[in-house]
């Protein structure tokens, strides 16, 4: 097996966009959970994610959402984020909170309500152009609760030309990433509800449709490994959105529901070249501290990627190869579990002080009073949070 020293160069490379919205007041769908200190601007959102990125060097980026990011200057808040040491990052677009799109978005059967949700992605596509963006993120929650509610195949028909007019407008340099989700809030079929679907859509529009795969969007027991391996091997996999589910869409800490789960991933994705410098595969955080912290939840979050992709890297690939070619299943087995069970925290520590980060992030967190401050600083106004 590799040594930790052998793979200390490729952790380098790592880098975990945050989202702006994780930073805001969220819930369940019963409730919206005020928290002190929650940002109430979009500035003092990349503030908290800029101090994750102090932390860990593994956050240089933030993604927006719009409407809750609309800003009246973009310009600005590029230099702003820029000041602060993070960029602007992947921009997603909202067709889940306006009345006019409760029977649909891209596939509803009214002209005018499909024209709005377009102009929407298009007005995205403008703010990407300002903030240097280069992925439009679509995800939907177009569907139907009832058999007989709507005509299935004719609204995949009207997302394709949908998706066509949004595609159209993106320049050379930017790519539209499509998210799917099996269920909600659409429960009898929901319009992309899965990956090939998703696969489908993107192979129609063009080499700069590519698929994100959020690791809470499948009913459990699926094995999402596999649709990593699927995707990498047809050149569509865009970009992930971390987070752990024990049921459903749970958008809880990474890797909090299962370790193995995201270690499995990350080995395929290091094994499949999406790991590669240059390979297009965008890491991003989304889930909701409902009952946590925000911006400790978030450092626990990306340091739990990072240790599992050391872990991944450490897999001995020659002797795994030579143990599957074999037909030595348990030696096999035991390659991919000797990796596993490493515990890489304290040369992670010790990696992180060469670079001038601190050693233990959570710690350092605590120290620094930053979440005491905010608490302090952040009296009055309105606070940022889902529909904000």
């Amino acid at each position: 097996m590799a040594t930790f020293g052998d793979i200390a160069d490729d952790l380098t490379r790592q880098a975990i966009e945050l989202p702006s919205w994780a930073f805001g007041n969220s819930g369940t769908r019963f409730k919206v959970f005020a928290q002190p200190g929650v940002p109430r601007t979009v500035a003092e959102k990349l503030a908290d994610a800029a101090k994750v990125h102090e932390l860990t060097g593994l956050a240089p980026s933030v993604a927006l959402h719009i409407p809750w990011d609309r800003v009246d200057d973009f310009d600005r808040l590029r230099a702003h984020a820029e000041d602060l040491g993070v960029r602007l990052g992947t921009i997603n677009t909202n067709t889940f909170q306006d009345d006019d799109y409760k029977f649909g978005s891209l596939t509803h059967v009214d002209e005018r309500v499909r024209a709005k949700a377009i102009a929407h992605m298009h007005e995205c596509v403008d703010i990407m152009d300002v903030t240097g963006s280069r992925d439009l993120k679509v995800w939907l929650p177009d569907g139907t609760n009832y058999p007989g509610q709507g005509d299935l195949r004719d609204r995949q028909d009207r997302l394709a030309d949908s998706l066509a007019q949004v595609y159209a407008r993106l320049g050379d340099h930017q790519r539209l990433v499509l998210e799917y989700k099996f269920f909600e809030p659409a429960f009898y079929a929901t319009d992309v509800p899965d990956w090939g679907t998703a696969y489908a859509h993107c192979v129609a529009l063009g080499e700069r449709a590519v698929v994100c795969l959020d690791t809470g969007h499948h009913a459990p027991g699926t094995n999402i490994e596999f649709i990593v391996v699927q995707l990498l091997r047809l050149g569509r996999l865009g970009a992930f959105d971390f987070n752990s589910r024990f049921y459903a869409d749970d958008d809880l800490i990474v890797g909090a529901a299962d370790p193995f789960q995201l270690f499995r991933i990350l080995f395929e994705v290091v094994r499949g070249g999406g790991y590669d410098e240059g390979s297009g595969v965008a890491f991003m955080l989304d889930q909701c501290h409902n009952v946590e912290d925000k911006i400790p939840g978030q450092v626990r979050s990306v340091l739990n990627v990072q240790e599992m992709t050391a872990r991944a890297l450490l897999v001995d690939r020659d002797a795994l190869a030579e143990a599957e070619r074999a037909g030595d299943v348990l030696g096999a087995n035991e390659v991919f579990m000797d990796a596993f069970y490493t515990d890489v925290r304290a040369d992670l520590a010790e990696w992180r002080a060469g670079r001038g980060l601190p050693a233990n992030p959570m710690k350092a967190y605590r120290d620094s009073g930053y979440g005491q401050r905010i608490v302090a600083d952040r009296v009055g106004g309105d606070q940022a949070g889902w529909g904000a």
